[in-house]
């Protein structure tokens, strides 16, 4: 396990344990992972203020952790407030986002934390060591994650667990990205969650 202060090894266990993290985008796909047995970890995508209460407790319900992706969620903005009402307001285990300063607010309120980023360019790439240092994540989620060379590269980089998210779609693309040094992937594809 990695030496970080504020890593839990809990959340570390549990997503070492639960390689595949199903990334929910609406209720077809909340109602799939709730019932979903080999899923232990739920990414909610979707929501609004009005309803992301209702969404983490249903997850929590079925027995899951939640990770609420608080930039995705319609009428929270990225404030730090916004972590206020996650923690005060829902069941969410943690939370996913962008936004740096969301994510050490939220490490700060004793959520679980996944910065996510988006490599794009080499550029991109440079950037994620900075990001990391300012944000001080439990866990970066990386994407997209069907890029073995970058995952690699990336965890020489930083000291934190990678998630690889983003196109994966079949068992080939989660064999490469753990391979390389992913310690769980995230996917919207329900045939993912059953493997």
């Amino acid at each position: 396990m990695p030496e970080r202060g504020r890593m839990n090894a809990e959340f570390y266990r549990l997503m070492e344990n639960n390689p595949v993290i199903a990334a929910v985008k609406d209720e077809a796909g909340l109602e799939t992972a709730c019932r979903c047995r080999n899923v232990r970890v739920v990414f909610i995508l979707y929501g609004t203020v009005c309803s992301i209460e209702e969404i983490a407790g249903r997850v929590k319900e079925a027995g899951k952790a939640v990770i609420v992706h608080l930039d995705l969620i319609e009428g929270l903005g990225g404030k730090e407030v916004a972590v206020d009402f996650i923690r005060s307001h829902t069941e969410a285990d943690g939370i996913i986002s962008t936004k740096p300063q969301l994510i050490r607010k939220a490490g700060e309120c004793g959520l679980y934390t996944v910065l996510r980023v988006f490599i794009l360019d080499s550029m991109s790439l440079k950037n994620v060591p900075r990001q990391v240092r300012a944000a001080e994540p439990d866990m970066l989620e990386m994407l997209p994650g069907i890029m073995p060379g970058i995952i690699r590269n990336v965890k020489r980089t930083v000291k934190v667990p990678v998630i690889a998210g983003g196109l994966i779609s079949g068992k080939e693309d989660v064999i490469r990205a753990l391979s390389a040094g992913a310690i769980s992937v995230s996917a919207t594809d329900p045939a993912v969650w059953e493997m």
